[in-house]
Parts: structure tokens; sequence; C-alpha cells
């Protein structure tokens, strides 16, 4: 059996470590920080939503980036494995809604002590506060890895699992990417993904804190639809939030990079244009008297109501039964609008994944090893695969990991 060292002890490289141990390898595992699995402690606010119960169709429909690389490793490794997986490790789990998968302690350290009490009754030896420096090789071929202070690890294959540039504070600056372009393996263009987006008008700010349900986003480059999707959005200092928002980032990163797009919301999805409109024509018989500002308080959670007055063009005073035919109906075409311009995401820090990263192109998708370098596999964040949130993402870990494993015995 062969000697496997494994850089990074985050979702990725602690699966990685069980599989590898577990086909009667000897696993030595890397990793920077003080404790394993850091970023993964934090992942679904703290609860680990570690993989989705979809049918596999629909996992491949989250997957952002490069979905088609993923075949032989979501086949080979399936949500229905993950489940297996942990509760064989001894964690009781639960389905909630939008099959999203999580310990049934709501405690992602239940994972996270899973894998790490099988890696170590597995005899697997982990390095902590051990930071890699650089993958050995010779003759386009992988043979150990060298520490940061100086040490020098031989090792028969090594697995790459250092995850991306998002959230820094766990640990993940992005090393790995260095790593690989030292041996000339291409990475594609690095953004930050499932994060928040700034919001150019000076409008936005007067809503902080306000938590809008049961709307659609549409985010659009000139006339062409590049999001829409019905949800939840929250509004901030600097712009827009929330699940909605955090799905349009993915979609639309790199066209921000071209330039600024427009975004809508439809805060009454529910009702067409002319229903919407009608509406409003109950809502100014009911109070013909009032004036307009008082007669919409209903139509709006409060905060939003002086913002949807300055962008109507009526003036709040005006009484709503002289408020023309016109009027009315561009106020409902608002409602149907809401007009916002997108500048850019938020950086890294705020990100929950990385876009970019290794190109699927430069590994075999069976074995996850590189094709120009041999005994040396990639998995999880570090490669240029991201998806939607909803457990997505850790399914990617899961299944890279034991594709990687399996392709240990290969030649």
């Amino acid at each position: 059996m062969a000697e496997i060292l494994i850089i990074g002890g985050g979702a990725a490289g602690m699966a990685a470590a069980v599989f590898a141990a577990e086909a009667g390898h000897t696993v030595q595992v890397f990793e920077r920080n003080d404790k394993l699995g850091k970023k993964l402690f934090i992942t679904g606010k703290g609860r680990c939503n570690f993989t989705n119960a979809c049918g596999i169709e629909e996992l491949f429909a989250n997957v952002i980036s490069n979905s088609k690389f993923l075949y032989s490793a979501f086949y080979g490794f399936t949500n229905e494995d993950a489940i297996g997986f942990f509760e064989r490790l001894g964690v009781r789990t639960k389905v909630e809604r939008g099959n999203r998968a999580f310990p049934a302690s709501d405690h992602s350290s239940d994972i996270i002590r899973s894998m790490e009490q099988r890696m170590r009754g597995l005899g697997v030896k982990i390095h902590l506060n051990t930071r890699v420096s650089e993958l050995l090789s010779k003759e386009q071929k992988v043979y150990g890895i060298l520490l940061e202070d100086g040490t020098k690890i031989p090792g028969d294959r090594v697995i790459l699992a250092t995850g991306g540039c998002s959230y820094p504070v766990t640990g993940s600056d992005g090393d790995g990417y260095q790593m690989a372009k030292g041996l000339d393996i291409p990475v594609k263009t690095l953004r930050p993904a499932l994060v928040p987006l700034v919001v150019k008008e000076d409008y936005i700010p007067m809503l902080q804190g306000l938590s809008l349900r049961n709307v659609t986003l549409k985010i659009q480059d000139k006339k062409k639809v590049l999001y829409e999707e019905f949800g939840e959005m929250l509004f901030t200092h600097f712009g827009i939030s929330g699940p909605l928002v955090l799905s349009a980032s993915s979609h639309v990163g790199s066209k921000l990079e071209k330039g600024p797009l427009k975004a809508f919301v439809d805060l009454k999805p529910a009702l067409s244009l002319e229903q919407m409109d009608n509406r409003l024509v109950r809502e100014f018989e009911a109070g013909k008297n009032k004036q307009f500002k008082n007669v919409i308080q209903g139509l709006f959670p409060s905060k939003l109501v002086p913002v949807m007055l300055a962008l109507s063009d009526i003036p709040a005073e005006k009484k709503v039964n002289v408020i023309t035919k016109e009027e009315r109906q561009a106020f409902a075409a608002l409602i149907k609008a809401f007009p916002m311009t997108i500048l850019k995401t938020r950086g890294f820090g705020e990100a929950i994944i990385t876009q970019g990263g290794i190109d699927t192109r430069s590994i075999n998708p069976s074995s996850m090893e590189t094709k120009k370098v041999k005994n040396l596999h990639v998995i999880g964040e570090v490669l240029d695969l991201d998806a939607l949130t909803g457990g997505f993402n850790l399914q990617i870990a899961w299944s890279t990991a034991y594709a990687a494993v399996q392709g240990l015995d290969e030649d």
C-alpha cells in the first residue's frame, strides 16, 4: 500500500484521509490551522448542511462551473452515499426543507469530530499548525512535499485539498493555487462566489436591515436576463444579500468584471402587472380622500414606503382621487420592477465559495490526478468547481475525495 500525503484538513482532506486509510494506505494530513475543519465548522450557520438529498439530475443542475466534469465523481459517491457515510461514522442525520441534509444535533462539530475520530482510529498521522510550501517533483512526477520549516516529507501520492480563497480567516488563502502554478498546472481566474452584491443607488442604504420574502430578483445585461429567481433577499448598507442574492452572484460574477448590471425586484410576483394596477385601483377607491403616502402604507414594509414614494414621482401629499391613470400605472410598474444597479461583488472575506481554480481540463475526472504531473491528485474547492447553496459544494468535496482515493491504485 502507498504512503499518502494530504495537504489540507478541511472537508475534502478529512474525507480523503478516511477513505484512503480504510483502503489500507498509510496516510498523513498536513493542516496549517490549529484544528481540523475550521471552515466546515461555520458552514450552514454552524449547522453544517453537508449534502442535499435531491435526485442526481438536480445535483448536477445546482453546479455552476464544470458540472460535466463531476459525472464520474457524483455517480461514484452519491449524496445518498454521503449520508450513509456519516451515519456509519455515528452521526445521526436529518433532511429539511429543500432536501438539505444536516446532522440531527444541528452541530457542525459532529461532522468534524466523526471524521477526526475515524482518522485517528485508523492511524492517520495528523500534523496541525504545519504549513506546506511546495510540492516536490521530478520528471513530471510528485514524490513528496516541502514544509515551511524546510522539512522534506516523501510520499507515493499527494492529494491537494487546500480549499479556495473564501473566508480567509479560516486559513484558506489560495496557497494551493500557487503550488499548482509551481508545476505549471493551469489555474482559472479566481473570483468570490455565493457572496453579497454592491449596489450603486443611494436609496439602498436607507433600506439596511430590511428582509424581503417571496420576491423575484432579476439581473440583466442590457436586455439579456442572466438570473431570475423567486425567494428571499436582504438590504445592507452597501447593497443586497440573502439567499437569492448569493445564488445570483455565482451566475453574474464574471459578467460584473465587464461593467455594472441592471437588477429589478418584483415586490409582488404573485400578481401580473394588470392585476397589480387593479389592486391599486381598489386601494385608491377605498381611500379616495386620503393622501398617496397614507394609502400605500399597507402595500410595503414601513422602511420601503419612503423609498417607493421618492421613486414614484407622485407627490406624497397628493390625494389619490386626483392621481392620473398614467401615474398609477407607472407606480404599478415600479412595484413590479424595483430598480437597482449592481456594481460588483463583495470580496473573498464574505464569500462562501471560490469560483475559478485549478483548471478541470488538466485533471482526470475519474481519479482527480493531474494529467501533466503524475501522483498528484486535486480535490475540493481548489478545483474550478462551484455550486449553489444547499449542501452541493460539500457534496463536491466528498465525491472528489472518494474519486481521488479510488484513483490511488491506478498507474
